[in-house]
């Protein structure tokens, strides 16, 4: 089965917590605390990996986590960290924020490497909290929560040549003609539903040529096939338009040209103004000479090879045209514009909802700073109402309105407020 397009859950490690740890040693009465670090947890990385020509290795599985950073030890040890995720993906692939559609990466050259998500960072032991004034810290951080993001992956296969045109006029008997690609071929249309690589060899040259299932009037809307395949063609540096001057369709040949291109340009500027090449397909059948001189009496403008798919008449010519056009036109394709995905700054705005009679304070990086206290521990406790006053989070409160006694959440703890003195 042919996967373009995938939507997966993603998760960073999560880093590891600190340790409170004091030296204890024969001969040394008053070690000193020794606590080491946590890991931090392993980052999510996108790998373009070579023989990849699908997304199917999502199909079932959407969900990825990096692994968990180790806590520190005693004797200053730190943690291990988490193991890495590489999730490996063909080339062409485009990731986008699944929320807002943003692009993040667009990977077009094999090995190149994409860091998504950066893994938690560890939390600091007790051997870090210790000054002058405080000798015995209590106080470990737990590791920081990974990050989460559901992403889209959309490939967008990378040939040389697109073949385009409607069902059922050729174009899978050229490709298994000129190639090594194996597609059904039937007398019916949509034989075709995915798009089909092969590897051309002529006269000492090669090139990658992709046929893409037919597309038909309303294509660029979703019609038929069209919209699910029409991005493959993107980044085809040239196109073989294939027109059936057969008879046997009832279709007029200059009128199915007309139409495949009305389609490449409402789906995209860049697919009309490629390069192409007229491919007027199945010229062995006998109504075939007055439609080909018809055709040529209306279209001009571009380079028309006249060829039979099934016998092979004409098919050296057209590869000649082709590798042709392709010195004329190399490699130019610019990756979709990408924006960075920078995790959100600190924003020191305090929201407060209620919630069934208590007052709830909502900021993610508090949240986040929140989560690395044990509140079980004297000093982390000092350390967290340091925090929320820094935060201003009594002032948001007063100001929602709340009364000595009400209950206080945030980051899943609970307190019961009261007024400062």
């Amino acid at each position: 089965m042919f996967f373009d397009y995938a939507k997966i859950f993603l998760k960073s490690g999560d880093g590891g917590s600190g340790s409170v740890s004091f030296r204890r040693e024969k001969y040394v009465p008053r070690g000193g605390p020794d606590g080491g670090d946590g890991g931090r947890g392993g980052h999510i990385i996108f790998k373009v990996t070579g023989g990849m020509t699908t997304l199917s290795d999502f199909r079932y599985q959407h969900h990825f986590k990096a692994q968990n950073g180790q806590a520190g030890g005693g004797a200053n040890r730190t943690g291990k960290d988490g193991q890495d995720l590489y999730i490996p993906i063909p080339k062409g692939t485009v990731i986008r924020d699944a929320a807002s559609h943003q692009i993040l990466a667009d990977l077009t050259e094999e090995g190149t490497e994409y860091l998504i998500l950066q893994g938690g960072r560890g939390g600091r032991g007790n051997a870090r909290f210790a000054s002058a004034t405080r000798q015995t810290p209590q106080i470990a951080e737990k590791g920081e929560p990974g990050r989460e993001l559901w992403v889209e992956l959309e490939l967008k296969l990378i040939a040389d040549v697109g073949l385009v045109g409607y069902p059922n006029v050729g174009k899978s008997t050229l490709i298994s003609r000129i190639s090594a690609a194996k597609p059904k071929i039937a007398d019916y249309p949509f034989t075709t539903l995915i798009p089909n690589l092969g590897v051309v060899e002529h006269k000492g040259r090669s090139f990658v040529a992709v046929d893409i299932p037919g597309l038909i009037a309303g294509a660029h809307q979703g019609v038929g096939l069209g919209l699910q395949f029409l991005r493959h063609v993107e980044r085809t540096r040239i196109l073989v338009h294939l027109v059936d001057v057969s008879g046997l369709t009832g279709r007029d040949p200059y009128q199915d040209y007309l139409q495949i291109n009305k389609e490449l340009e409402a789906y995209s500027r860049s697919l009309a103004d490629k390069p192409q090449i007229v491919a007027l397909n199945k010229i062995d059948l006998p109504a075939a000479n007055g439609l080909i001189k018809e055709f040529q009496s209306r279209v001009s403008k571009v380079k028309i090879i006249t060829v039979s798919a099934a016998t092979g008449e004409g098919i050296p010519d057209l590869l000649d045209a082709v590798i042709e056009m392709l010195d004329r036109y190399p490699q130019q394709f610019t990756p979709s514009e990408m924006s960075e995905f920078i995790p959100p700054r600190d924003d020191f705005t305090i929201k407060i909802t209620r919630d069934k009679g208590a007052y709830v304070v909502q900021n993610i990086a508090l949240e986040r700073r929140i989560q690395r206290f044990n509140l079980n521990n004297d000093d982390s406790l000092r350390s967290f109402q340091r925090l929320i006053k820094r935060w201003k989070v009594e002032e948001a409160l007063i100001e929602a309105g709340v009364q000595e006694g009400d209950t206080v959440r945030i980051a899943g703890f609970e307190f019961i407020y009261s007024r400062e003195d």
